[in-house]
């Protein structure tokens, strides 16, 4: 199989705060060093971009020695946490910026899609953009005018293809964009995040054209997405990073469960993570989810009962008027499949100091595999602390309906305590 895209040692470094180093003498060092043909000495203590650690460099590798090939024809998805440098990867694929060290071999042109903005001329018409973009990526004219009636179709926009795009609205302008970059004729289609700006309805009609230009015309496709269950409908392999750099690339689904577990072992006391929304007026400060039937903590068995605990404090000299707690029960591609709510049942108590609240769930019907919870409270009608991805439990995996064979995965979330009849007639 040829080979589309080949990446060689890539590396991207930016420096943080001011331009230059800071000093006259560092500056024309520096120049010096590049004027020689050396490397910068100043890359030499750049760091790893952890956006949630202070460092002691004012350099840092956004992407640090990169090494992969993509066959032609493969649908290819990259996943990571924000700061992973997913979109760094991206944007040095598609020429919009240039790596600091490397090779990249691209075999065919590059239609990418990737922040809201990019490609299009503000002054320019829904029309003209269209024509703007095909000739970037050396069609001509004809060519565009053969495609031009699907792509307006396709995005929905037809009444303002003649108005400048300043004045679309954010879903507009990702609708056509889309649609000049999947129906272009390019090679390789690169697509980010920025699909998630478009309601649910064009997402999956997008998912759907990427499969189609991926499947029936062979084409290439790169595909940045935190929605694990797009990654996996579309994409027959994936590239995991962290901070940069290359972790694995190989089978969609093995690569999804090797980023979720890496999420999902974080041990850290809810009163630590600094990602929360809320004003704190509740505040959780840790929590667990244990089974009635297991001595493992996070550890849970289907058709038994499990307990979540949720510590928490709340805020001196508060008026209660009114409250609720939940816990949102997420599976491994990030699906809802569970909610817990003080709501919807009558025994509500009242919060004090700092203090403990339990769900107790009965008969717990999931099917084996990784869960983790969203954490949500409300006082008075506003949102007073919500935690996303936190508690990660297991369902262990057993001889359920004691046949001596265990449940395949990829089955459903739950499973059903059911039985058979014979129907006599």
């Amino acid at each position: 199989m040829a080979i589309a895209i080949k990446v060689e040692n890539l590396s991207k470094a930016y420096q943080l705060g001011e331009f230059s180093t800071g000093t006259l003498s560092r500056d024309l060092e520096r120049w010096w060093a590049l004027a020689r043909g050396k490397e910068d000495p100043f890359l030499i203590i750049g760091e790893a971009n952890d956006r949630s650690k202070k460092g002691s460099s004012d350099i840092v590798w956004s992407l640090k020695d990169l090494n992969f090939q993509i066959e032609q024809g493969d649908a290819v998805g990259i996943i990571g946490k924000n700061g992973a440098g997913k979109s760094t990867l991206l944007k040095v694929l598609s020429q919009v910026t240039s790596p600091t060290s490397g090779i990249i071999k691209v075999k065919g042109r590059i239609a990418s899609l990737l922040e809201v903005g990019t490609g299009f001329h503000p002054e320019l018409t829904g029309r003209e953009n269209i024509f703007l973009n095909g000739a970037i990526l050396g069609m001509r004219k004809h060519e565009i005018s053969r495609q031009f009636d699907q792509i307006v179709d396709f995005s929905g926009v037809e009444r303002y293809i003649d108005t400048p795009v300043k004045r679309y609205s954010s879903g507009m302008y990702v609708r056509l964009a889309f649609a000049v970059a999947a129906h272009l004729e390019s090679e390789i289609l690169i697509v980010d995040e920025v699909l998630a700006v478009g309601d649910a309805e064009f997402q999956n009609k997008c998912i759907g054209k990427m499969g189609d230009i991926n499947k029936g015309e062979g084409r290439t496709i790169l595909f940045v997405s935190h929605n694990m269950a797009s990654i996996q409908n579309l994409c027959k392999s994936a590239i995991l990073m962290s901070k940069g750099q290359f972790l694995n690339h190989g089978n969609t689904n093995s690569i999804i469960n090797e980023y979720l577990i890496s999420l999902n072992s974080k041990s850290e006391a809810l009163e630590d993570i600094k990602e929360r929304k809320g004003n704190q007026d509740i505040f959780f400060l840790n929590g667990k989810v244990e089974g009635i039937n297991t001595d493992d903590i996070n550890s849970v068995e289907t058709f038994s009962d499990f307990i979540v605990t949720l510590d928490y404090r709340l805020r001196e000299n508060i008026t209660i008027f009114n409250y609720r707690i939940d816990v949102g029960i997420n599976n491994n591609l990030g699906d809802r499949v569970a909610w817990l709510s003080s709501n919807n049942i009558n025994q509500n108590f009242d919060l004090f100091g700092e203090s403990k609240l339990q769900f107790i769930v009965k008969n717990c019907p999931l099917s084996p595999g990784s869960y983790t919870c969203n954490i949500y409270a409300e006082l008075n009608n506003t949102t007073a602390d919500w935690l996303v991805n936190v508690l990660p439990f297991n369902v262990v995996e057993k001889d359920y309906y004691n046949t001596g064979r265990i449940v395949p995965p990829n089955q459903g979330n739950i499973l059903l305590n059911y039985s058979m009849v014979e129907d006599a007639g």
